[in-house]
């Protein structure tokens, strides 16, 4: 057979007179981007992905159906071929109706694969479902017990009844697995010789420090506490989170190389820019340990306190004097935690303060309701409008009675006073729970915003300082819940790391698909009752610090974790439309319509079709006609309505395709799914 010399992306290649220009490229190592190409099968160019560029030719040309000649100058990857591929991928992606990932995981600011470990333990394998957790992570059997869970918010098993308890599964799982003879352990890449300082020991600082020592750095934590944590340690009362649980994931991240200083204070015991001279890089995850002011008269007299120095104080062992009667001004969880503190201390009367509706207030409902069962009395619609003191300390507050405006821009609707109206309650201690802020002292020479937080890209979490970077409460829009500073950290920690091999990629959030659903989707779903956590009576829990949740049994957690629908994609790892969608800006709203039907079909005996994810390559029509040789596929109906069903002529037939499942490992998208085989029934 004839030779023939031709020129692809400036490399000269000597192929065989009758092949593709895709085919010649694969065999030189050269990646086309196809979607409808098989080697085993005929050209088709239905996806329209493989165009390339010829010189001498005034249009572009499919790769996988045009034959090469001698001479041919080829070029993949220019500008005319990106913005056709951007267009053509676009046009898939409009009418693709699928989820990539299930709302679980898109909704967690770690981006926890949920669906995965969920599934997991519903098999049985909590070691493996720790091993998906941990790939996004490290703290699970922690942030399990004190997560606001995001996840569950977004899961559309509230559509069936109720939401899956994933943040219960989560440290059910890491329980058993921390328990066991073979805790989870992360592969620890050879030592790059490189050296990272980590200024902050709590969940952004230790979440980085995993990452990166996993990657070979040498990493070194300096915090200014007694012992790492964080507000882990310092923010969260030991009956929501033990100690001993936190200390023992510490102690794994420990164990893969990372040296933990604490008690040293940057900016008194070493400065930061000694920091900075003597690491190759360094991130700044100090958080925001000031509360925030009250803003009302009387708040400096003695017994009014921050929120967070109030549950600090009592996590280092201290028991602060707060007297019979507290009052506890704020909504969110750190007003639960302090308010459900100081009933634990022995305080005769609690109240909550806080000047929207229990609608409104931004702490988990269970949190509200464990609460109220310890005694708390909550004030809603109520503002401090003065504390009164006598001889310089607490006495009385003075609250405004409250009441609901109209709703904003926003829709929420803003608290106004209600002249005239007040209500006074005798008070020994006031503690404010709105807010925290940084303490920015050593850290000066880092640019801040108008707020007094550090600046950091949200990129790529470079400060204004070279070589240093920041995540968590210290940066940008300030405080957060623990999850977000994960996942602002493990982002952060895959930047530096290029960084430090001299390459600095920043993070870019993944394009995925989403599919749009309603209740309507799910009403031939089983209902089954949510699993319900275990607490201790509120009568004993109230007097002591001991955990409040009792944990699930194994039974409970494995029917729990089942209740999953599996909304993810089962093929997202290896979709290649969804990779290649990843390569291109996507503009997919601009083309937003109609789609072409989307229903599932399930007459393939051992297959299930996913009609909204089909793109028509065909690839499975033409593996089942020239592999397999059955022509049991086909296209149906015409034009926009086009779909792939299959025909069946005979038990023969049937029998082979129930144990084929080629056409399955064809398709490039996920459309197609090998499930258990069913008896075939016939429309």
């Amino acid at each position: 057979m004839q030779t023939i010399n031709l020129t692809i992306d400036g490399k000269s290649v000597t192929a065989q007179s009758g092949q593709t220009i895709l085919q010649i490229a694969t065999d030189n190592g050269i990646a086309i981007p196809n979607l409808c190409y098989d080697p085993r099968l005929k050209s088709y160019g239905a996806c329209g992905l493989c165009t390339v560029e010829v010189e001498g030719s005034s249009k572009l040309l499919r790769s996988c159906a045009t034959l090469a000649t001698d001479g041919m100058v080829i070029h993949t990857d220019s500008p005319r071929n990106r913005q056709s591929r951007k267009v053509a991928l676009e046009l898939l992606m409009s009418d693709h109706e699928g989820d990539c990932l299930g709302p679980c995981t898109l909704n967690c600011p770690a981006g926890t694969d949920c669906q995965g470990y969920l599934k997991q333990i519903a098999l049985g394998n909590d070691y493996q479902a720790v091993k998906i957790i941990k790939d996004k992570l490290p703290l699970p059997a922690s942030i399990g017990r004190i997560c606001p869970h995001p996840c569950e918010t977004a899961c559309r098993r509230k559509l069936v009844e109720e939401p899956i308890s994933i943040a219960h599964l989560k440290y059910f799982a890491a329980d058993r697995v921390l328990a066991s003879d073979n805790p989870y352990k992360p592969e620890v890449m050879p030592a790059s010789g490189k050296k990272v300082a980590i200024v902050g020991g709590g969940p952004g600082g230790l979440t980085a420090a995993y990452f990166l020592g996993s990657k070979g750095h040498a990493v070194t934590i300096y915090d200014a506490m007694p012992r790492m944590g964080g507000m882990l340690r310092y923010g969260i009362p030991e009956y929501r989170l033990p100690k001993k649980i936190l200390d023992a994931e510490i102690t794994e991240i420990a164990d893969l190389g990372v040296v933990m200083h604490n008690n040293v204070n940057v900016g008194k015991d070493i400065s930061f820019m000694e920091l900075k001279a003597e690491n190759d890089a360094v991130l700044v995850a100090i958080g925001a340990w000031k509360s925030s002011k009250i803003g009302c008269p009387g708040e400096e007299l003695q017994g009014v306190m921050g929120g967070i120095d109030f549950l600090r104080e009592v996590a280092l062992g201290e028991r602060p004097t707060i007297g019979d009667n507290v009052a506890v001004v704020g909504g969110g969880n750190t007003a639960m935690d302090a308010c459900r503190t100081a009933v634990r201390l022995g305080a005769k009367r609690v109240y909550i303060i806080y000047r929207r509706t229990q609608a409104e207030s931004p702490a988990d409902d269970i949190e509200i309701e464990e609460a109220k069962e310890e005694g708390v009395i909550f004030r809603f619609l109520t503002n401090p409008a003065e504390i009164i003191g006598e001889n310089g300390k607490v006495k009385e507050i003075n609250l405004q009675i409250m009441q609901l405006g109209e709703p904003d821009a926003s829709g929420r609707r803003s608290p106004i006073p209600v002249e005239g109206k007040f209500e006074t309650l005798p008070m020994d201690t006031v503690i404010a729970a709105i807010g925290q802020k940084i303490n920015i002292d050593g850290f000066e020479d880092l640019q801040q915003n108008r707020w007094g937080n550090i600046c950091a890209d949200e990129k790529t979490f470079r400060t204004s300082l070279d070589s240093v970077f920041a995540v968590g409460d210290a940066t940008n829009n300030g405080a957060d819940i623990a999850i977000t500073a994960i996942g602002e950290a493990h982002k952060a920690a895959g930047v530096i790391d290029t960084y430090l091999h001299g390459i600095e990629i920043p993070y870019k959030k993944p394009y995925v698909s989403e599919k749009e659903v309603t209740p309507e989707m799910f009403v031939d779903r089983q209902k089954q009752t949510r699993i319900k956590m275990p607490t201790r009576p509120a009568e004993e829990r109230n007097k002591d610090f001991n955990e409040v949740n009792c944990g699930l049994i194994e039974e409970q957690a494995r029917k729990e974790a089942a209740r999953c629908l599996e909304c993810g994609c089962h093929d997202y790892a290896d979709c290649k439309l969804i990779d290649y969608a990843n390569c291109y800006d996507l503009d997919v709203a601009r083309l937003k319509g109609e789609k072409h039907p989307s229903f599932i079909e399930d007459s393939l005996v051992s297959i299930e079709r996913d009609q909204g994810k089909c793109i028509l390559c065909n690839l499975c029509v033409r593996v089942c006609d020239e592999v397999a040789e059955k022509s049991i596929l086909g296209l149906v109906d015409k034009g926009f309505d086009t779909v792939i069903k299959a025909e069946f002529n005979n038990p023969a037939t049937i029998t082979y395709c129930k144990d084929c499942q080629k056409c399955a490992e064809a398709c490039p998208t996920g459309a197609l799914k090998v499930v258990s085989p069913k008896t075939l029934l016939r429309s």
